[in-house]
């Protein structure tokens, strides 16, 4: 906008050097740039749809009776924010270094933050592009955003997702005692990335899915082996072996004989245990009363 006042007798609009208006005639081409107002008060064009190439001087010049006049004016075009290249998700051994990159564009230039999207992270990684972890951990797998923020509009965001592989790592497989004739179940647990594939020995021979008695049942982060009617020959020594292209570990476990010992409650007197029927039944009460009453007689 441009203001006027009734001494003014020409007037014009220009950009930089270039004239885009001289009173109501247009003399560029650019179908963008109309005339909003030519009045006894007001000069105004207007520039639709604003590109980064508008930015810069524009200089409104009026002529009046004593001598021309200018008043210049700077058009600062923001952009939001956006982001132009990133890293693609990764997956690296652990201990390895890993480099990640964001790249992002818009004015002001946009400001760069990394955060890896974790319970345990706590704020920023980094505030810059660029994001470098050295000697990375299992626990610093997952997902990494990067924001880019200007103030212009909300922040635009990205995630790349790391993925650290390790070896397997047993983490339960305790023993187990189960009564002959019970099921009977074996638990091994394995953390591992990529997941763990499990095998079963007892002493030195592997166990095989589908063998009679059995059953294997393996998943991501465990194996469980099932006897659904222990026998004498089931007990002994059992090991899980985890095993993954990084590594492998095992771990030993017994599956042993539970004997339940029944404790004998106190029925009070005369109570006596039959054990043909494991029954308790009530007798010699009239013994008892009667032993007293004998030494009794021979005291007198």
């Amino acid at each position: 906008r441009c203001s006027v006042d009734n001494r003014v007798t020409r007037v014009a609009w220009l950009n930089r050097s270039s004239i885009l208006y001289a009173g109501n005639d247009k003399w560029c081409l650019d179908p963008r740039v109309v005339l909003l107002a030519n009045t006894k008060t007001q000069y105004s064009i207007q520039i639709q749809d604003v590109d980064v190439y508008d930015e810069g001087p524009y200089t409104c010049s009026v002529q009046t009776d004593n001598h021309p006049k200018t008043s210049r004016v700077h058009l600062i075009v923001q952009v939001s924010p956006k982001i132009t290249e990133i890293s693609s998700d990764i997956s690296i051994n652990e201990g390895g270094n890993v480099s990640l990159t964001c790249i992002a564009t818009g004015r002001p230039d946009p400001t760069i933050t990394w955060r890896h999207i974790s319970p345990k992270a706590v704020g920023f990684i980094s505030e810059d592009e660029y994001l470098e972890i050295t000697g990375i951990t299992r626990e610093q797998s997952g997902e990494y955003e990067c924001s880019a923020s200007n103030d212009v509009a909300a922040p635009v965001v990205q995630r790349v997702k790391v993925t650290v592989n390790y070896p397997p790592y047993i983490s339960d497989a305790k023993s187990t005692g189960v009564p002959v004739g019970q099921k009977g179940i074996l638990l091994c647990e394995a953390s591992a990335v990529p997941s763990a594939n499990f095998q079963w020995y007892k002493d030195d021979k592997r166990l095989a899915e589908g063998q009679k008695g059995l059953k294997v049942e393996n998943k991501a982060f465990f194996s469980r082996l099932t006897f659904f009617n222990v026998s004498e020959q089931d007990y002994g020594n059992y090991t899980c072996v985890a095993s993954n292209q990084l590594g492998n570990t095992n771990a030993s476990m017994i599956l042993y004989e539970e004997t339940t010992t029944a404790l004998t409650p106190w029925k009070g007197p005369g109570a006596v245990h039959d054990g043909n029927n494991g029954a308790w039944r009530r007798g010699g009460s009239a013994w008892l009363l009667a032993l007293p009453l004998a030494q009794l007689a021979r005291h007198f």
